[in-house]
Formats: structure tokens, C-alpha cells, sequence
């Protein structure tokens, strides 16, 4: 979380910065207008920033991905950007239509212009009469924008339709890139500013082309076939295991995939709950009946049916070299063990001197499943970890206190949590309050793409 807050405000002020270094004299501007026309320039060059760099992360690069702490935490950071690019499109917005809005009600009065010089660069005089041009399109595509945002942050709004109206954003970006590279003052062209425009309008039209290409991960998806499914009504859980061809890499437990059975529900995410074996070539995926895709999944998968698989995804690897982990899990969020689980005991066979792994798994749910929960113990067993259930209506919920009792040990321990994201931060609240440095230790998965 550390570094995607560093990159947002980054990103953020650097622009402001940029920004400033091309206008020194703004805060000693003439007039309100002219005050007026500095601050929509700003407000645009930062929400253009935010725009940009949220379209780019639309692709799901894997250049970031490790720095940010996984797709998951990018996921955050878009979201993030593109809350911010609202903002400060409305913003924007009432710098621009405010003071006309006054002058028409006679609270300002409009200064006097003289006649404007003769424009005798080409590339200006052309945008100049694109101008008006601009700030129409650009307006409507301001309205359409904030629309579109506020639909993906409306949970309740259903995946398969804002799968197709999210996408739409990518043609709202290109006008509003236009609208841009018009309005923008000139002479910062040839500035840094200028600079880093020109790249992030680039970059980000670039990104709008793929995704309304719809080839956003292309490079890393596989066709696979669902060679197994079982239903564990006790959970509300299915369970579907697909061979995958050659081209899939290979993953790490504790990453996840977008998987695709439906074109026109688009790719959904899923953590991978079993271990890679090069011989085998299968990965199972865990799905839980949450919303209205997962809820039908059980009536329209069927067994040899032809799924698209993109990934591997995520940075939730048990990778931080402590000797002992926690690991809690609730409800479906115990997936991404599963794999881990089944990846030690892997490791168990093929080493059987090698020391056991000092973990502690923690799993809390509210629904229960007999045969699910054997086959966790199974694999907590082969594993070697030490497996703590807790049913909500038998055990109470899980507490931090609770956690230390178990695990006398916890101040030399990372926690690895995968779950909901509210209990997550009190846990990591509570533990932070008794002294675990939780920045460097807790671990915890941002399962949410929306």
C-alpha cells in the first residue's frame, strides 16, 4: 500500500510541479480571468496525468507490478486515478464554466480584450481554430466521463454491464486527449511539462486503442478446457480444474488468473488454489456465489469446455524470508493457501529432510462445508502446517488476541491475509498497535478489481 500511495501523490504533485516551473508568474496574475485561465490549465495537466496513467495501468503492464506490490494493488491504484481525474475534471469544469455562469448573472464583469496578434507558427494557428472544436467535444466527453466513473464505483452496478461500459472510457479518454493537445497553452510545448504531456497522452492513447481493440493481455492468455467440476453446496463454492496447453508459464501459489467462459461477461478474476506441476499442466480455480456471474457459473460451465485463461497475476507469494508466517484466510479468501498448501507438501515429498515450515493457518467462515473442510485438513497434513478453524456462529470471530494466544511466537512472524479488505485493515490495525511492524510484515491481498 506504501508504494502505490507514493506513486499517486507522485504523480500528483510532480505534475503540479512541472506545471509551475512552465508558469512561474501565475500567482501574480493580472486579474481574476487571468487567474482564472491559469487554473484551468493546471486542473486540466493533472487530470490528464491521472487519466493517462489510469488508462496505461488498464493494461495490466508487468513492469510495475512488483514495485506496486502486485495487479491487485495496481487495481487500487487505478481506482484511485480515476477518482482523482473526476475531481479534478470537475474542477476543472467549474473554473471554466463558473465565471461565465457569473458574468451572466452580473456578479463579474468581463475585461476588456484588444485585438489579438497574428499567429505566424502554422502548428498554433491550426490548433487555434480547432479550439472551439475542442471544448465542445470536450465538454460532452467530460459529461460522458464522469457518468462512466460513477458506474464503476456503484458496487451494486452489475459486472457484465459495467464490463461494457467501463470499457467506454477508453473512447471518453481519446476525445478528452484531443481536447488536450489543442487547449493546452502552446508555449508549454516546449517545456518539461510539454515533455511529459506528449508522452502520457501518447502512452495513454495507445492504451485506449488496446483496450477498445479488446487485447488487453493478450500476450499472456492461454486456451484451456475444464477438465473437472465439483460443487460444494455447504459453501456455496465450485471448484473447476482446466487443462491448460504450452503456453502457459507456470505460477507461484498465491497468484491468481482471469479466466473467460463467457465473451460477453468479459474476464473475471480467480486465485489459483493448486500448485504448478510442468507434467500435469492444471490449475484449478475456486469460485464462490457472490454476485450474479458467480451464482450461474455452476449452470453454464460444463465439463470440456473451452475457457481462456490470462496470468499469472499477483505478488502475494510468501516470499519475505521470515522463518514464521500466519496466514489467515476468511471465507473464500483461503484460496490462495490451498495452492500454497499444496506447493509445500510438493516440496515435503521431493525433500523429506528438509525442515518444516513454521505457519499457522487461521481459517474463519461463516458457512460450512464437511467435505470441503477435509479436504483442507488433508492438505494442512500433508503441508506439515498448523490449522485453526473457526465457524462464526460456534467460535465467535477471529481476533487479534485470539491470533497471539494461538501463536505465542507472532512477534517474529509475517501475516499473509486474504480476505475482507475491512477485516484486514483491523487486523493490521490491531496488530500494528501491538508493536509488529506491519508495514515490512502484514501482508494483504486486495482482491478487488473494481
Amino acid at each position: 500500500m506504501r508504494n502505490i500511495t507514493y506513486a499517486f501523490w507522485g504523480l500528483l504533485v510532480l505534475s503540479s510541479l512541472l506545471w509551475l516551473a512552465a508558469e512561474p508568474t501565475v500567482f501574480q496574475s493580472a486579474n481574476f480571468f487571468a487567474l482564472r485561465g491559469a487554473m484551468v490549465q493546471h486542473s486540466g495537466i493533472i487530470a490528464v496525468a491521472a487519466m493517462s496513467v489510469a488508462m496505461i495501468l488498464a493494461l495490466r503492464p508487468r513492469w510495475p507490478e512488483r514495485w506496486l506490490g502486485g495487479l491487485d494493488k495496481m487495481y487500487r491504484l487505478h481506482k484511485w486515478l480515476g477518482i482523482a481525474a473526476l475531481c479534478l475534471s470537475v474542477i476543472h469544469w467549474l473554473w471554466s464554466q463558473g465565471p461565465k455562469w457569473a458574468v451572466g448573472w452580473g456578479w463579474l464583469s468581463r475585461p476588456a480584450r484588444g485585438p489579438r496578434p497574428p499567429l505566424e507558427n502554422p502548428i498554433e494557428q491550426a490548433f487555434a481554430n480547432l479550439r472551439g472544436t475542442a471544448e465542445g467535444i470536450g465538454e460532452w466527453a467530460f459529461y460522458a466521463t464522469v457518468l462512466l466513473i460513477a458506474l464503476a464505483l456503484i458496487k451494486h452496478f452489475p459486472y457484465r454491464l459495467f464490463y461494457k461500459t467501463h470499457r467506454l472510457l477508453a473512447v471518453a479518454y481519446l476525445v478528452l486527449a484531443f481536447h488536450a493537445v489543442v487547449l493546452i497553452d502552446f508555449d508549454d510545448w516546449a517545456s518539461p511539462v510539454g515533455a511529459a504531456m506528449a508522452v502520457l497522452l501518447t502512452s495513454g492513447s495507445y492504451a485506449a486503442v488496446i483496450v477498445l481493440l479488446r487485447r488487453v493481455g493478450a500476450g499472456r492468455q492461454v486456451e484451456g478446457r475444464i477438465a473437472a467440476l465439483k460443487h460444494y453446496p455447504g459453501v456455496h463454492v465450485l471448484e473447476a480444474e482446466i487443462d491448460v496447453p504450452g503456453g502457459w508459464p507456470g505460477h507461484r501459489p498465491g497468484q491468481f488468473a482471469f479466466a473467460t467462459s463467457d465473451i460477453s461477461e468479459g474476464a473475471h478474476p480467480y486465485t489459483i488454489a493448486s500448485a504448478w506441476h510442468e507434467k500435469d499442466r492444471r490449475i484449478t480455480f475456486i469460485a464462490k456465489e457472490l454476485g450474479d456471474h458467480t451464482s450461474r457459473l455452476r449452470e453454464k460451465l460444463r465439463v470440456g469446455q473451452t475457457v481462456k485463461v490470462e496470468g499469472p497475476y499477483g505478488c502475494f507469494d510468501f516470499d519475505d524470508g521470515q522463518s514464521r508466517q500466519i496466514w489467515i484466510g476468511g471465507g473464500i479468501g483461503i484460496t490462495p493457501f490451498i495452492a500454497r498448501m499444496k506447493y509445500l507438501a510438493l516440496e515435503r515429498r521431493a525433500h523429506p529432510d528438509q525442515p518444516p515450515p513454521a505457519v499457522d493457518l487461521f481459517h474463519t467462515t461463516a458457512d460450512v462445508d464437511e467435505t470441503a473442510l477435509a479436504k483442507l485438513r488433508a492438505d494442512a497434513e500433508a503441508a506439515n502446517i498448523r490449522l485453526h478453524i473457526l465457524i462464526d456462529a460456534r467460535d465467535g470471530r477471529l481476533t487479534g488476541d485470539r491470533i497471539r494466544a494461538a501463536v505465542p511466537q507472532w512477534r517474529d512472524a509475517s501475516i499473509w491475509f486474504c480476505g475482507p479488505a475491512r477485516f484486514g485493515e483491523a487486523l493490521q490495525k490491531d496488530f500494528a498497535a501491538h508493536g509488529l511492524p506491519v508495514e515490512e510484515r502484514f501482508h494483504q491481498e486486495l482482491f478487488a478489481m473494481r
